[in-house]
């Protein structure tokens, strides 16, 4: 069976367009998470369809008068202690670090490029493997939005979404591997040309319900009668054409993946619904899917958290396989192990399972173990191998619970796009607890 879920990308012929998110340096990780056959589908077959039309562009000047905390840099945080807050903030210093504005103009020297080059063409591709990278975009103006509370973010992102679900289209006429009336999109991707993909849609729907969170949590958005509208027809796409539809065609096979990276995303949809949602039962569905991914899987002998342990080159970090019950060295690869930290950060920050002790344990892999030195990086959560610094997925939000990790990422220098400037500036808000949300 064909296996490119787990190896890197950088060998396989690439589009021009994709080429072009290269050289902006708009990351699928070099070693991005693929679909493959036999991880994606229970048979050789994996999933996909894509449509996707043009939506209005709402005004990008506008701004919402969200409850913004204090005026940035007012805080000064002077306890050199690294213990977690309540909060999971480490009590650092924080004076000194890249402000919000500075990350915001780094941000915005891109994010007219890469939306007209890169990520526009990706929302109306009816591609759902474009759909795969376009949820770094969708991430990076949802955190935007989130650091500064300016709602040009906000539109963006709902567009890029908007184009996406205006052109689904109801699978039966798709021509793919189901024939049933959900709707969906299917990938031009030669590995799984004309299927519908679960992964793909799985990897970018994950930013879009935290976009939509974002919007049910922010009480001057929900209120809003055009945030309102696009909110209830999203969500309403996304519980029953996202979730429902590939929970219905096997849990199994297509939620509780055969991996941990794969599986995180469904935990942070689940999540993400859970919070959203108004259907009684819907909701106890998300929460067992959640608690399973976390506690314990119903196909595996393991979960998320039984994963877990300590790392053997410092214990004061984790080490975890990306292979369920297995704990055998080299361990998760960095590049696939963002997704799993991009669930973790967020059910921490929901206060769902993750402790701040936990937290800590991340930032130490982190800031010891895989990026030990300026420029040098494992190719795995032991540490071992040389890896490429691609840490925008999941990795860069441990940056919001210390702010020595924070100073290390203002001058790292891989990946540096909008998604990695937004989330800079999130983390940036939250230690100096400024952040929309």
């Amino acid at each position: 069976m064909l296996d490119f879920c787990r190896r890197s990308t950088r060998g396989l012929a690439m589009s021009s367009l994709l080429l072009t998110s290269l050289v902006l340096g708009v990351a699928c990780g070099p070693n991005a998470e693929q679909g493959s056959s036999d991880e994606d589908t229970p048979s050789a077959i994996a999933d996909t369809s894509g449509e996707a039309s043009s939506a209005s562009n709402p005004d990008d000047s506008g701004e919402l008068a969200a409850a913004v905390g204090p005026e940035e840099g007012s805080e000064d945080l002077t306890t050199q202690s690294d213990e977690l807050t309540s909060s999971g903030v480490t009590q650092q210093a924080a004076t000194g670090l890249r402000s919000v504005a500075d990350w915001e103009k780094l941000f915005l020297g891109r994010w007219n490029a890469e939306h007209t080059s890169i990520y526009l063409p990706m929302s109306t591709s009816k591609d759902s493997w474009q759909f795969y990278n376009l949820g770094y975009a969708i991430d990076g103006n949802t955190a935007m939005y989130r650091a500064t509370g300016k709602t040009q973010y906000l539109d963006r992102a709902l567009l890029y979404v908007n184009n996406m679900v205006n052109n689904a289209r109801t699978s039966s006429t798709l021509g793919s591997n189901f024939h049933d009336s959900y709707l969906g999109w299917k990938s031009t991707r030669a590995e799984v040309l004309n299927q519908e993909v679960a992964l793909y849609e799985s990897y970018c729907w994950r930013y879009v319900t935290q976009l939509l969170r974002t919007i049910r949590e922010t009480p001057a958005l929900y209120a809003n009668a055009n945030y309102r509208a696009q909110y209830d027809k999203l969500l309403a796409f996304s519980e029953k054409n996202i979730f429902e539809k590939w929970f219905k065609r096997g849990a199994n096979a297509y939620i509780y993946r055969v991996n941990t990276h794969m599986s995180a995303h469904w935990a942070l949809i689940a999540l993400n619904l859970s919070r959203m949602t108004t259907d009684a039962t819907r909701k106890a569905n998300y929460l067992a899917v959640l608690n399973n991914v976390n506690l314990h899987l119903p196909n595996y002998k393991s979960s998320l958290r039984q994963q877990m342990g300590a790392s053997s080159t410092n214990s004061a970090a984790y080490f975890w396989s990306d292979t369920w019950a297995s704990h055998s060295r080299p361990g998760q690869d960095v590049s696939h192990g963002n997704g799993v930290m991009a669930f973790i950060v967020e059910s921490h920050d929901a206060g769902v399972e993750w402790t701040d002790a936990d937290m800590k344990k991340f930032v130490a892999t982190l800031n010891n173990v895989i990026w030990p030195s300026a420029t040098k990086y494992g190719n795995y959560v032991d540490g071992s191998g040389a890896g490429n610094g691609w840490f925008n997925d999941g990795l860069v939000k441990l940056g919001r619970y210390d702010a020595n990790l924070q100073r290390r990422l203002e001058t790292h220098n891989v990946g540096q796009n909008t998604q990695f400037y937004a989330n800079g500036a999130l983390n940036a808000a939250k230690l100096l607890g400024t952040a929309v949300k």
